[in-house]
């Protein structure tokens, strides 16, 4: 760390703590540093796929009636980025995700200041009435739920391993004969009245490296942050949908 850098001191604390933090800080700077390089490099991708289909989605009006929505449909004026979230609640499912819920209520409330910005919706391939009824479970209002059970997104675009290719289904050592919906955020942009990918969360299907699971979520997940700033770290903690 520069010599003439100044920094904060505790009440307290020994000049054997002080040191150790600042090599701690310089760390923490060079990751500040490096978030900011890989969001550069994201927001530089060149142009992605034009999105061939004009995908329908099970959805509610402003006025609470089940209505069809096309994926165009889902751009409000004036926003041209769409991020889609595909949550875990398939039909095969009895109850939702625990890993899903934890950051869907997280995002219920971030999702009131993300859509300032760009446009935001959930998808699961359960049944519309499945979906509106879990979040009436969980009490929140601010999230759109959509349902992709009558077309082929979640496969499209990896909400699910039904289109993943037999490498990469052996790399992650998927069973031959099952298929599973994924936690996959995909972010599409709009411009000149087409629609491209622009990125998709694939870190999801690349293998954990040792003791760090998947991690691909946590740009958009408070809980794992919030966790990472304690002595006890994520530990082995595992969301669940309700606790004592």
């Amino acid at each position: 760390m520069s010599s003439d850098l100044q920094h904060i001191r505790f009440p307290g604390e020994s000049e054997e703590y002080r040191a150790a933090r600042n090599k701690l800080l310089e760390e923490e700077m060079a990751l500040r540093r490096q978030v900011e390089r890989v969001a550069a490099l994201r927001r530089a991708l060149p142009s992605g796929g034009i999105v061939k289909e004009d995908y329908v989605f099970d959805g509610v009006d402003s006025l609470g009636r089940p209505t069809p929505m096309r994926l165009p449909d889902l751009f409000a004026p004036g926003k041209d980025t769409l991020a889609i979230y595909s949550f875990m609640y398939g039909p095969e499912r009895d109850r939702p995700c625990p890993g899903c819920t934890h950051l869907l209520d997280c995002l219920d409330g971030a999702t009131r200041h993300v859509t300032q910005r760009v446009n935001f919706v959930v998808v699961a391939k359960s049944p519309l009435a499945r979906l509106l009824a879990f979040a009436k479970e969980r009490g929140g209002n601010h999230l759109v739920l959509l349902s992709t059970a009558d077309n082929s997104y979640s496969r499209d675009y990896f909400g699910d391993t039904a289109g993943l290719s037999k490498p990469v289904r052996q790399q992650q050592n998927l069973e031959d004969g099952k298929e599973w919906d994924m936690p996959m955020l995909n972010v599409f942009r709009r411009h000149g009245g087409v629609i491209r990918h622009f990125w998709g969360s694939e870190l999801l299907y690349i293998p954990p490296e040792p003791g760090q699971e998947y991690r691909h979520g946590d740009p958009i997940d408070p809980v794992w942050g919030f966790l990472d700033n304690t002595p006890e770290g994520r530990g082995d903690f595992q969301p669940k949908l309700a606790y004592a």
